[in-house]
């Protein structure tokens, strides 16, 4: 943490928050632009989109979305096309609250439907032939963003920031973002734990009915509701119908109210294996947490024992059924954390659900945004009498744009 935090908000606004997916085409690195959302609507193109001649078996397409995750989007393309999720493949999970691109693989598409497909919040474009893209495909995401409400004068609000890229050159802890314990609900790893754990019941009951305090007024009273009478019936018609998760888990609940696990099992495999991949990440924020205890901002440098990458930089423990533990004081923080968490590795090995085992691997401690910039400052035309600030830079994938921002703010990451 630097010696003063900006005291800013983060993601008042979807367009605060621009995320452009960086893969590599052609031994070039190539960027799917957001150029779409972001331009007064009478300047965008509103040509539909155009499909080139067939070249082999995947068409890919670069989609910019705005409020809308990846997994929406997928479920989106899979029904508008008239074809099985499965079909389809992308490279990173993407947030809702801002504006996305990336790309998409779509297996044999009907060409037709492609063309004209359209649904708000979503723009497809460049459309050209290729393989099928998979989980990873992709090298890293460039992030704009607008910090908004600050309250630092325009002198300090500028210091600030550029004595934090200056910082950031040299590491800053890799904490996993918010969003990959379900955002402000916190709850994903804990649900990841208990299924781990054979608690189906249990689990699935604290996914439809956990609530936080700023959830929607509809939302909040359907699991309130739910967790009192049991009445997946009646929760299926209170739960609106965008809680596309619970909503799938209560369509086979009403059908099958005994079988909690076959609930889960209505899930997307992606998003079902996200609750163990959670899960994991719990632990190493917990391991990473104690270093800096510890040692401070020295936790996420070498320690005693510590598994080195080939940049000399320490791995952390993401555990699975064929890690091993570090040795020395690092290994130590290791197992003292799963002790505390009352497992073992042999956790990780789940008979029942198989595809929720995991063999297990490590993450750097430290990030380092690259290519970070401060843009400007300007007026918050959205708060009245207060300035807001624009940044940007680069992290390699499975990295945070909020692991970023916790770091440099005072707690407003939203």
């Amino acid at each position: 943490m630097i010696q003063k935090p900006l005291d800013a908000r983060a993601r008042q606004r979807y367009a605060d928050f621009i995320v452009e997916e960086i893969y590599e085409k052609d031994g070039k690195e190539t960027k799917c632009n957001v150029d779409w959302f972001t331009v007064d609507f009478e300047k965008r193109d509103l040509s539909p989109l155009s499909v080139p001649e067939k070249t082999t078996d995947h068409l890919i397409l670069e989609i910019e979305k705005i409020n809308t995750d990846t997994n929406h989007t997928i479920a989106l393309l899979a029904r508008g096309l008239g074809m099985s999720k499965s079909r389809l493949g992308y490279a990173g999970m993407k947030d809702k609250r801002g504006i996305t691109a990336q790309r998409v693989s779509i297996f044999d598409p009907p060409i037709a439907k492609v063309e004209r497909f359209g649904v708000k919040g979503l723009k497809t474009k460049n459309a050209s032939w290729g393989e099928r893209i998979e989980l990873g495909d992709l090298l890293g995401n460039e992030f704009t963003i607008i910090l908004r409400d600050i309250n630092e004068s325009e002198k300090d609000t500028e210091k600030i920031i550029k004595e934090f890229i200056k910082k950031s050159k040299s590491g800053l802890p890799n904490y996993f973002g918010s969003q990959r314990f379900g955002g402000k609900r916190n709850v994903t790893h804990r649900v990841g734990k208990l299924l781990m754990q054979g608690k189906h019941q249990e689990a699935i009951m604290l996914y439809l009915t956990h609530t936080f305090e700023d959830e929607k007024v509809e939302l909040k009273g359907a699991r309130v509701n739910l967790a009192t009478t049991k009445d997946f019936a009646r929760a299926l018609k209170e739960f609106p119908r965008d809680a596309r998760s619970e909503v799938a888990m209560l369509n086979h609940l009403v059908k099958k109210p005994s079988d909690f696990a076959g609930a889960f099992g209505a899930l997307p495999k992606k998003l079902r294996i996200l609750f163990v991949h959670a899960y994991q990440s719990y632990i190493f924020n917990k391991i990473l947490e104690v270093r800096i205890e510890k040692y401070g901002p020295k936790g996420i440098e070498k320690i005693d024992g510590d598994v080195l990458n080939e940049d000399g930089i320490p791995l952390g423990l993401l555990p699975g059924y064929e890690s091993d533990f570090a040795t020395g004081e690092a290994g130590e923080i290791e197992k003292a954390i799963l002790k505390e968490e009352e497992i073992d590795l042999s956790f990780f090995k789940v008979s029942g659900l198989s595809e929720l085992s995991s063999q297990g691997h490590r993450k750097e401690f430290l990030i380092v945004p690259q290519k970070f910039k401060f843009i400007k400052i300007f007026e918050d035309e959205f708060n009245e009498g207060k300035k807001a600030a624009k940044i940007s830079f680069y992290l390699t994938k499975g990295n945070y744009a909020t692991t970023i921002l916790q770091e440099l703010l005072i707690d407003r990451v939203y």
